[in-house]
């Protein structure tokens, strides 16, 4: 095969071809081109040589040239390739370190083998520049959806082309046990799209909660024009729903929009999730209410929020518990993937049992520890005393409000408090000390002898041990499994520890160990305040 003038313009004519039907940039053939050319020109000149080709995108004309490029003489390796200041004289004025020098060399004759080479070359790149299309159309429609046509089922995983390429709905993102057949239409939703080795991955979902969010986009153009918007969407995909809403136009109900005249809109987003039962939900700012909102249709007599745990207690009557909790807890898992928090649901009568049982358990620890009849520690608890240290190192003043208490008899429950605080602190101190646990530990700020004795039973001894532990180990924390919330116990949750109060102790165990620049914590603090300012001002 030779490069002639009868050809040239061949080249040309395969490459708008090919550039056609790959629907890619005829540069990108031409290139290819060129490549496979100079490939097979260096195997007829040598390896070692810089032989470049040229094909010129008017008239097809390729040229050939070698390329010879100066460089230090402590450096000169490739002699086909390379000269030095000195060689170079010999065809260039002035040369310098960096300066290229280019001449014409005649075209190769490609023998069969050549050509085999070329080829595959060409449908390479053409392949890569077909992979970089499909991967540069779709990253930026990751999160939107988009309708396909079914071509196969492998293993439950269903091949979905898309126009441009193909795309994989796996098992698990289908709803219940949805089945398809070869040409059946199908929409979905885009949910990740990766570039790799063999081309790329596109994901689909529709079990994801954003593929409901973006259904309901399409059939409520108040959401699509941002008057409503999706704050938060639960799903158990094929079965059940809850999404909340929020309409910033006070004269449109967020709720009744989404539903539509009725029930158009809601049905619509319905049918193609295979009669999934959808809650729709209005948003508030207050957790509380929105909670009540939440676990609809049951009615809610009291909620207690506790912030720093993110649990939130519910209290319903007897004959509503069951609605609450709703058929194997998906109500109330539901909501609770709504909120963001964990809900524990009881009945009046169980939320009285426990408050009795848990009025008695501190009466009996006044009782027991402070040598009170049952009538005054039933006072302290009654006044919101819930345990020796608050009674110990509470104002004077708040004692004094208790009926029948003057100062000395302050003065004098203080005073025995605080005796069976240090007594307890001196046992636990002394337990933790047979248990291992080394001076480093004892003397770090922050940690109590109760402390210091549950985290030598837990093999927690050295400030080394300490330093190594994770946040979640000591103040606890919760794990998904199976989309089931697991409660992860943590060593000081029982001590009243939060996350963030446990991730300052582990990180200054660190900086007091050498194992974390104290410097390096204060740039990433002025970066996160930085960024923090700048949300602010958007």
């Amino acid at each position: 095969m030779a490069i002639t003038s009868a050809n040239q313009l061949e080249l040309l004519q395969t490459a708008e071809a090919v550039a056609r039907e790959k629907m890619i940039d005829p540069g990108l053939v031409i290139e290819a081109m060129e490549e496979s050319l100079a490939r097979a020109a260096k195997s007829r000149y040598g390896a070692e040589m810089d032989i470049r080709v040229s094909i010129d995108r008017k008239t097809g004309r390729a040229t050939f040239t070698r390329v010879r490029t100066v460089v230090a003489d402590d450096e000169l390796e490739n002699y086909q390739a390379e000269f030095n200041v000195e060689q170079a004289k010999q065809y260039m004025e002035n040369p310098a370190i960096g300066d290229t020098f280019v001449e014409e060399v005649p075209p190769v004759e490609m023998g069969r083998i050549a050509a085999q080479s070329a080829k595959q070359v060409i449908l390479q790149k053409v392949r890569e520049a077909e992979r970089d299309r499909q991967y540069e159309e779709f990253k930026d429609r990751a999160g939107t959806i988009i309708n396909g046509l079914v071509k196969r089922e492998e293993y439950g995983n269903v091949i979905v082309d898309v126009g441009a390429g193909e795309a994989i709905l796996r098992r698990n993102e289908k709803i219940g046990r949805e089945s398809y057949r070869p040409n059946d239409r199908i929409r979905v939703y885009i949910k990740d799209v990766r570039r790799e080795q063999r081309g790329p991955q596109i994901f689909l979902s529709r079990t994801a909660p954003e593929f409901m969010a973006e259904l309901f986009k399409m059939e409520v153009p108040e959401i699509y024009d941002g008057i409503i918007e999706i704050k938060a969407v639960a799903r158990d995909p094929g079965s059940r729903a809850k999404i909340a809403v929020i309409s910033y136009d006070n004269s449109i109900d967020p709720v009744g929009a989404c539903v539509g005249m009725r029930g158009s809109r809601v049905q619509a987003v319905v049918n193609e999730l295979q009669g999934e039962k959808i809650d729709i939900i209005p948003w508030n700012e207050d957790q509380p209410t929105f909670l009540v909102n939440a676990l609809q249709p049951a009615e809610v007599s009291k909620v207690v929020l506790d912030e720093e745990a993110g649990k939130i207690e519910v209290v319903v009557p007897e004959e509503q518990l069951s609605l609450a909790i709703g058929r194997r807890g998906q109500n109330v898992r539901l909501a609770s993937q709504l909120t963001g928090l964990d809900i524990d649901i009881m009945t009046e009568e169980q939320e009285s049992a426990r408050r009795q049982a848990e009025f008695e358990l501190r009466t009996k620890l006044f009782m027991d520890n402070l040598d009170l009849d049952e009538f005054f520690a039933q006072l302290l608890v009654s006044e919101g005393f819930t345990n020796l240290e608050e009674v110990a190192y509470v104002e004077l003043d708040e004692l004094l409000v208790i009926d029948g208490v003057d100062e000395d008899t302050a003065g004098e429950l203080q005073a025995r408090a605080r005796d069976v605080l240090e007594a307890q602190n001196k046992a636990a101190m002394e337990a933790a000390r047979e248990l291992g646990v080394e001076d480093s530990l004892v003397e770090f700020d922050g940690l109590t002898p109760q402390m210091l004795e549950a985290l030598a039973k837990d093999d927690v001894k050295t400030l080394e041990d300490f330093a190594t532990c994770a946040d979640w180990e000591l103040a606890g924390g919760w794990t998904t499994v199976n989309g089931e919330r697991v409660k992860d116990e943590g060593t000081l949750e029982g001590f009243g520890i939060t996350l963030e109060e446990a991730q300052d102790m582990i990180m200054t165990a660190r900086v007091m160990l050498g194992w974390v620049d104290p410097t390096e914590l204060e740039a990433d603090a002025v970066e996160d305040d930085g960024a923090e300012e700048q949300e602010v001002e958007a």
